[in-house]
């Protein structure tokens, strides 16, 4: 298995498929959602509501390998954030092989658009993803990441 298959089928096991069900609360008042197959360990922490920051990491073995860090919010009241937040898991679970950081490049559901834009490969990228509401954007997330590699 490849690490970009692992990451889509790790994110659908994760957050994309479960949601904050998912998640275990850390003693530090952050939460967890962990998967693991075939050698890699995924883990998503993060922190807060409404706004929020978090960290994905996977490890091949003992060694970490990729990792990514977000930072989101809901900034428009014209919608409650728990409904941002169910289209936004709908989303994510649009995420594909060739670009397996966050959703697709675009979803739509009702009156609900997820934009997904992001720049780099696997190895070194950074993006941008945004939610509208009834043609007004509400939410905005800022991601990077790619590749760790241990000192040799």
């Amino acid at each position: 298995m490849e690490l970009k298959q692992f990451l889509v089928k790790a994110k659908m096991k994760a957050y994309a498929g479960s949601g904050e069900g998912g998640a275990k609360t850390l003693s530090d008042g952050g939460k967890e959602i962990e998967y693991e197959e075939n050698g890699f360990k995924y883990r998503d922490r993060y922190f807060g509501f409404n706004p929020f920051v978090g960290q994905e990491v996977v490890w091949q073995g003992d060694q970490i390998v990729w990792a990514m860090n977000y930072y989101g919010h809901v900034f428009n009241p014209l919608v409650r954030t728990q409904a941002v937040y169910q289209f936004l898991q709908k989303a994510l679970a649009q995420v594909k092989e060739d670009r397996p950081y966050r959703g697709s490049p675009y979803f739509k559901e009702l009156d609900f658009e997820y934009k997904n834009a992001n720049r780099g490969t696997l190895d070194n990228f950074m993006g941008l993803e945004k939610i509208s509401y009834k043609g007004e954007d509400v939410y905005r997330l800022d991601y990077h990441g790619g590749l760790i590699k241990s000192e040799s």
